[in-house]
Order: C-alpha cells, then structure tokens, then sequence
C-alpha cells in the first residue's frame, strides 16, 4: 500500500484547504484512513480517522467543527476538508491506513509523504 498526501500550500487565517491522499495497491476500500500532523517542535498529532465502511468518524479536539474527513472508495481517495484555519493548525499532514482500530492511532502502519500547511496569521 503506498500513499501520498497533496493539497496543502499558504492561506491566510479563516481560509480553507482541501487535502487528498492517494492510495494505490490492493482493497483500499478495507482499510481506516487517518490523517495525522507534525508541526516544527512538537509531537505528531492524530487529528481525523474515517473507518472503512465511512459510517464512523474521529476528530481530536482542535479540529473538531472545522475539519472534515471523508473518502472515496471507488477513488481510491481520502480527503481533508479543513474550513476556519488558524496559524496553530501550520504543520506537515500525513495520510495513512490502519487494518486496526479506527480511532487507535497505534495501529496506523501504513504512510504517506507528508504536505505542508502553512497559514498566516
């Protein structure tokens, strides 16, 4: 299973991005997607899972209310539709699968590249 994020770039404070992540290789459709993200200094950070059957959703907190995930099966594609951004939520975004929990972010093993975010204040 590979997997690459794309989407991210510079917006301003109260703007929106829509990130994807492609995934190639076999039963897409069987897999938890997740999107993570690491800012400068600190630790990476679990913030949306979707499960495999798209009826259940996680969303950490800070995000909660501005961000949504959301896949396409016959796309092989999951996506991040993050609304209201701040300067805060500037980090690197990762994609990856799990076969696991939905929600655990432990049993995510499969990752993307990662696309920057940046959003000024």
């Amino acid at each position: 299973v590979q997997l690459q994020a794309s989407g991210g770039g510079l917006v301003q404070a109260g703007g929106s991005l829509r990130l994807s992540c492609g995934v190639s290789g076999r039963s897409f459709s069987t897999y938890h997607m997740g999107w993570f993200r690491q800012a400068p200094g600190k630790e990476r950070e679990f913030i949306a899972a979707i499960d495999w059957t798209r009826s259940s959703t996680y969303y950490a907190e800070s995000v909660k209310g501005r961000f949504t995930i959301s896949r396409d099966n016959a796309k092989n594609t999951v996506f991040l539709q993050m609304n209201d951004l701040k300067p805060e939520d500037t980090a690197v975004y990762y994609c990856a699968a799990s076969r696991g929990t939905y929600y655990d972010q432990g049993t995510y093993t499969y990752w993307g590249r990662g696309t920057l975010v940046t959003v000024s204040s």
